[in-house]
Formats: structure tokens, C-alpha cells, sequence
């Protein structure tokens, strides 16, 4: 009798060490899988007049400019036939786009998942400053890093 209950204890302690091991083990594949940046969707940055700085970067470095800035079209690595864009903005010095940041700059990351990306972001302590928006061309949202800089997120609509 004693044979039988120590066999089936080994046999729960087994089962329970597996499952306990195979969950571990999923979490720790699906978190280091999680693409979180894959590439860079926008670079921002506060200026005196937007539309001068805009003309002498189009007048000196031949960018190809529009009233919202530049576009810079790439294609995605993982699918070549698909057609992304950088997009390049000058803003005017007293924007108050960049708040709660007091930075110059900021940078727009193109992520997948946006919205598994913010609970991870949450769970690490990252300070979030609004909520997901959506648009037709995708959704957004903003963080802080390290150093209180503004950084927004984007996943970019399909």
C-alpha cells in the first residue's frame, strides 16, 4: 500500500513539475519572441519656423518636402513587396506635442502589437502618458523613458 501512494505521489509531483516547467518555459519563448521596435516610423523635432527649416532642408539636402514635413518610403525587410515610410516634421519651438517632455526631440517607433506591448510596458514600471488612439493609418500611444523624454509608439495600420 505504502508502494502504491509513493508511486502516485512521483507521479503527481512529475505532473506538476512538467506543467509548472512547460509554463515557465512558454512564457519565457513568448516574451523574448515579442517584436517590440521594428523600425524607426518618425523623427520630430522643435524649431523657430517650421516652414523656413522645412524649405532649407529641402533647398540644401534635396528632401522631397510636403507641409508636414518629409517621407521617407522604404520597403519592410520581412516582406519585401510591402511599402513602409519614415516620416520627417519640424515643429514649431513652443509645441505642445513633445509635454510632458521638455526635450527638443522625439522619436515615433514602429511596433507590432501595440496594445500586448503596453501591458508589458506597464508591468515594467514604464510611465505611459495617455491611451491608445486609433487611426486610419494606425494606433498610438506615448511613453516616457529613462530620462522623461516623450516617445511614440506606433502600429502602423496594414
Amino acid at each position: 500500500m505504502k508502494k502504491i501512494i509513493l508511486v502516485l505521489v512521483m507521479v503527481m509531483v512529475s505532473f506538476i513539475s512538467g506543467f509548472a516547467f512547460k509554463t515557465i518555459i512558454l512564457k519565457q519563448t513568448k516574451q523574448a519572441n515579442m517584436k517590440k521596435v521594428t523600425g524607426i516610423g518618425g523623427i520630430f523635432f522643435k524649431c523657430k519656423d517650421p516652414k523656413k527649416i522645412t524649405e532649407w532642408y529641402k533647398k540644401h539636402l534635396g528632401l522631397d518636402t510636403n507641409p508636414y514635413g518629409a517621407s521617407f518610403e522604404w520597403f519592410e525587410k520581412d516582406d519585401s513587396t510591402k511599402k513602409a515610410q519614415t516620416q520627417w516634421t519640424p515643429f514649431a519651438e513652443t509645441t505642445k506635442y513633445f509635454e510632458p517632455s521638455t526635450s527638443q526631440f522625439m522619436i515615433n517607433y514602429r511596433v507590432k502589437n501595440l496594445e500586448a506591448l503596453v501591458a508589458e510596458l506597464k508591468s515594467e514600471g514604464v510611465t505611459i502618458v495617455d491611451d491608445v488612439q486609433r487611426f486610419d493609418y494606425g494606433k498610438f500611444v506615448h511613453i516616457l523613458d529613462a530620462e522623461g523624454n516623450k516617445v511614440e509608439l506606433w502600429e502602423p495600420k496594414d
